[in-house]
């Protein structure tokens, strides 16, 4: 599975109505440490295959929704369990503690 991109508009589909966890990677495309996650993230999403779906939002052209969960820095990931938000991590992290971090919550 490869890391897909969500919008305001179909957040809350794809989100919040998903069946199973969803990993949502606030980001920019100017913003350098979400650049240096990304390929972690891809990584860890074809790792991951069906047990977790992995999803960016760009928070330039998708204030609504970045606004609405209070995103102050970026990079920020959200996982998301049956429509609520079940943790929050701020920065960049190496590939190894981002993996770590995914699996422990999305369980």
């Amino acid at each position: 599975m490869t890391v897909g991109k969500v919008s305001d508009a179909n957040f809350e589909a794809e989100v919040l109505k998903a069946t199973g966890p969803v990993v949502v990677d606030f980001w920019a495309e100017w913003c350098g440490p979400c650049r240096m996650i990304a390929p972690a993230l891809e990584e860890i999403a074809g790792v991951m295959g069906d047990k977790v779906k992995i999803v960016k939002l760009n928070v330039a052209e998708n204030p609504g929704v970045a606004s609405k969960y209070g995103i102050m820095s970026i990079p920020t990931l959200m996982i998301f369990k049956n429509g609520e938000m079940a943790a929050r991590q701020v920065g960049a992290a190496p590939k190894q503690k981002l993996e770590q971090w995914i699996n422990s919550t999305a369980e």
